[in-house]
């Protein structure tokens, strides 16, 4: 026959069954999950843009005839540097050489015949006080005195005339650089006026180097600048060739064009290389980085550390002072190497968690480990902006 149980036994039973199952849930709760983090600090960043841009040549000239006549000499090597003043093209000086002595004769004819008016001038200056000539050939003479200086100013400019088309018989290299192909051959005829050069000397060292900003690009940085939120940069340029390789010598931007494309919508930006070995040729497309600013006290955040929500905004999660661990809805500017640069939802000194990310949510207590991120490879971003 079953005793039974009075109604305290029961319920002191059941009391001691349901604390003897809080302790060993309480044993098998598993430990806070270990999350690693890096602290965050302010830092002076500087800013650049990555654009694209072409190169173009410092000087570019075309050599032309500015005399008529027969090409007697090429004195250049084509595709050879070449320096200003050098001979190029010998012009036939023939008939230039006889129209300058023809004007020097014509010159010291007149000189000759000045003497002969300027005495007969002076002579008559004598009799017209005595009455000894009339006060009319007295006139004439003195005007034919003046007449005779002012052919010889004529005759003079004569002279310089042809002396210069002889000079120009004579075709030199206008600037320094490196010469192009000829387009003419000896024995042939060249004029003042033709629209053929004979060639063309480009000078490539320094270079120019053009680079398009889109305008609304550049009217925030100026807003920015005027703000104070940037501070200037040095206008320095970095460039990288078409194949990626950076380009050994850093450039100097030297102006902004004062006007917006209407087709494309982009600013000219031009900055200048220096090209001793000629790497750099007209024509070519390159990669530019571009210093637009600095700014201080901004806050860089590893890549790894930043991801996506389901709308595509960036979010972070960080390590509070109680070890919780709290999400941050972050504004992002661009990415500065392997950061993110962060211009709201981060501060200095913060925990940015940056390994266990995915593990962990908001409000959940963790364990933060410290880690050191310069010793390992750089992350592949959670998302673009």
């Amino acid at each position: 026959m079953l005793k039974r149980l009075s109604f305290p036994a029961l319920a002191g039973a059941a009391l001691l069954a349901l604390t003897a199952c809080e302790k060993k849930q309480e044993q098998a709760a598993p430990p806070p999950q270990q999350v690693g983090y890096v602290v965050l600090h302010t830092q002076t960043v500087p800013l650049r843009a990555e654009l694209a841009g072409r190169t173009s040549a410092y000087r570019v000239s075309d050599v032309r005839p500015q005399v008529a006549g027969i090409i007697q000499k090429r004195l250049f090597e084509e595709g050879a540097m070449v320096q200003a003043g050098q001979l190029l093209y010998q012009i036939d000086p023939a008939p230039y050489e006889a129209a300058y002595e023809q004007a020097q004769g014509t010159l010291a004819n007149a000189e000759a015949n000045l003497i002969s008016l300027k005495s007969k001038a002076e002579r008559y200056g004598e009799l017209v006080k005595v009455e000894g000539v009339s006060k009319q050939d007295y006139d004439d003479a003195r005007a034919a005195y003046q007449q005779g200086q002012a052919t010889i100013i004529a005759d003079k400019a004569a002279v310089r005339a042809a002396k210069v088309n002889l000079d120009y018989t004579r075709i030199t290299a206008p600037i320094s650089g490196r010469i192009g192909r000829s387009s003419i051959t000896e024995g042939a005829l060249v004029t003042a006026d033709q629209t053929t050069a004979l060639a063309t000397i480009t000078q490539l060292d320094p270079i120019y180097v053009d680079i398009t900003q889109s305008s609304m690009e550049m009217t925030s940085l100026k807003r920015r600048l005027v703000s104070g939120g940037l501070g200037k940069a040095d206008a320095q340029v970095t460039l990288k060739l078409e194949d990626g390789t950076a380009y050994a010598t850093p450039g100097t931007l030297k102006f902004a064009e004062v006007s917006v494309d209407q087709e494309s919508g982009a600013v000219t930006l031009r900055a200048m290389f220096p090209n001793p070995q000629e790497m750099l040729l007209p024509g070519m497309y390159v990669r530019t980085m571009v210093e637009q600013g600095v700014m201080s006290d901004a806050i860089l955040a590893p890549q790894q550390g930043v991801s996506r929500n389901p709308k595509s905004e960036p979010i972070a999660l960080v390590v509070t002072a109680d070890n919780k661990v709290e999400q941050r809805p972050l504004t992002v500017d661009r990415t500065v190497g392997d950061k993110w640069l962060v211009t709201s939802g981060l501060k200095d000194g913060d925990r940015l968690i940056v390994e266990g990310s995915l593990k962990v949510k908001a409000g959940q207590t963790v364990t933060p480990v410290e880690v050191d991120l310069s010793a390992k490879p750089a992350a592949t971003p959670a998302g673009g902006k």
